[in-house]
């Protein structure tokens, strides 16, 4: 198999360090090994689609490792027991670990139907209580951390470090809404590692008595677990920075020294329609829901359409905009097929997933170009409009009356085709074959495509405007569905559509 430009020029990937505030160089622990730990879901309801965007970014940063030649380990953890969890069964009448599994068992199936590939761990937290009650007990012996009664907390003012990570000064924190506030704590900021049993909820042995840990504790045991004390990359959403990931990091440090994560990387919020996404306000969009109205490709290309670290509005015109822009890509391999003959799609051919960006020892062409994209923090933006631009030179080429006799013309249409392949798979996308694509975009809204009754209603308001002379509305309808992807023709025999090529 190809080294890729990646090998052959070293590990060039430069990475935004919310613990530091600039991009650095991914420097590995292990040449050639890459440990990720992803704080996953606390599983609880069905995951919205900030929990989307989150899962999808560090797959795209999976992706793009393994890619580059690298081997990963990618640990990515569900909390199965924590206040939301048990308040839930509760107001359910369920087992507490009966509902945390029903959605386990939703949030993989809602990866699944993104194109997010599975983690190489995925640990749940009551499978590691034995190792949080030994990090509580070497908390304690070094000072770190007080008993109250059953309670035990960690102190925030025995680390120096705390609020580093989150550019907090530990004199000017408050209490905020997330943070209980308890009269045994010696200082407000100080954080629960074990909580004393209450009545009705599931509990262990400790040498405290009965209990069970705190939040914070579960993401430190399981990542020195899996990956050692110290590892390279810790990840998760913007919202995770504080508290979780603050203390987190301070009782990690604490408890066993090193560096634990080298690199913090925080994507972005999501907003609906330029709103808080919020479940008073209304706008709390499932992925579920989001799947009933769009497809999952579709989706996809819009949470990569902005900057990970940049927050992304969910609007209507966003998504029919993505739709389009994946349409004429699929359109482009369509024509290509037809022209070249069925190439292999990304399912079909796994080795897209380590070796393919070697090729082209030009740097302006495609897919170094790509790679430098990608190289500087992950620019999924950017790498998503160079995409654009190479499906527009290849329908150049194709409408060019000169290709079909020109041998070198159909070699490098060939070449340009493995290209966008090769950076789809690193995006997740381009996985299936157009007639296929196509045939899902067509389908009913549920299944996540787009609702030829809906076509046709938005049709036939047009066509009654245009007999009004309404030209206005005629053409505001005509645009609206320009921007969904679809194009209207009409003719002697009425109004027909196609979906934009």
């Amino acid at each position: 198999m190809p080294l890729s430009v990646l090998q052959e020029k070293k590990l060039t990937l430069r990475i935004y360090n919310t613990a530091t505030r600039r991009k650095e160089d991914l420097v590995l622990l292990r040449e050639g090994n890459v440990g990720i730990y992803v704080c996953g879901v606390t599983v609880y309801d069905l995951c919205h689609i900030g929990h989307a965007r989150s899962a999808i970014v560090f797959d795209v940063l999976v992706r793009y490792l393994r890619a580059s030649g690298l081997n990963v380990t990618y640990v990515r953890n569900f909390t199965d027991i924590d206040d939301k969890i048990i308040a839930r069964a509760n107001e359910l009448a369920k087992d507490t670990f009966a509902l945390a599994q029903q959605y386990i068992d939703a949030f993989r199936n809602d990866m699944k139907s993104l194109g997010v590939l599975d983690a190489d761990v995925e640990p749940r937290a009551t499978d590691h209580i034995e190792g949080m009650i030994k990090m509580i007990e070497t908390l304690l012996e070094r000072g770190h951390a007080y008993q109250q009664g059953s309670d035990i907390f960690f102190s925030v003012e025995s680390f120096k470090g705390y609020g580093a990570l989150s550019g907090r000064r530990l004199d000017e924190m408050q209490a905020g809404s997330r943070i209980a506030v308890d009269e045994n704590k010696r200082h407000p900021m100080d954080f629960v590692l074990w909580k004393a049993a209450k009545p009705g909820e599931p509990k262990w042995e400790s040498p405290w008595g009965l209990g069970r840990p705190g939040w914070h504790l579960e993401c430190s045991v399981m990542s020195n677990r899996y990956l050692g004390v110290s590892f390279d990359i810790h990840g998760g959403g913007k919202d995770l920075l504080f508290p979780h990931h603050e203390n987190e990091r301070a009782q990690s440090l604490c408890a066993n020294g090193g560096e634990f994560a080298r690199h913090w990387v925080h994507n972005g919020f999501v907003t609906i329609e330029s709103e808080k996404m919020s479940k008073s306000l209304g706008n709390f969009l499932t992925i579920r829901d989001a799947l009933k109205s769009h497809h999952s490709q579709v989706l996809r290309l819009f949470l990569l359409s902005k900057h990970y670290r940049s927050p992304i509005d969910f609007s209507a015109s966003g998504v029919e905009a993505a739709q389009a822009g994946l349409v004429r890509i699929y359109r482009t391999l369509e024509r290509l097929d037809n022209l070249l003959g069925p190439g292999k799609t990304n399912v079909d051919n796994k080795a897209f997933s380590a070796g393919d960006l070697s090729q082209g020892s030009n740097e302006d062409s495609f897919l170094p170009q790509f790679v430098s994209l990608m190289d500087d923090d992950l620019n999924t933006a950017g790498a998503i409009g160079l995409l654009f631009e190479k499906v527009r030179d290849i329908n150049r080429l194709m409408d060019s009356s000169d290709t079909l006799r020109d041998d070198s013309s159909l070699r490098r249409l060939e070449d340009d085709r493995k290209d966008i392949l090769a950076a789809g798979q690193v995006l997740g996308l381009l996985e299936t074959r157009p007639e296929q694509f196509f045939a899902e975009l067509t389908r009913p809204s549920e299944a996540g495509g787009i609702d030829p009754a809906v076509i046709e209603e938005m049709i036939r308001e047009r066509t009654e405007a245009r007999a009004k002379k309404d030209w206005a509305k005629a053409d505001q309808v005509r645009n609206r569905l320009k921007e969904m992807g679809v194009i209207l023709e009409d003719g002697p025999q009425g109004t027909t559509w196609r979906l934009d090529v």
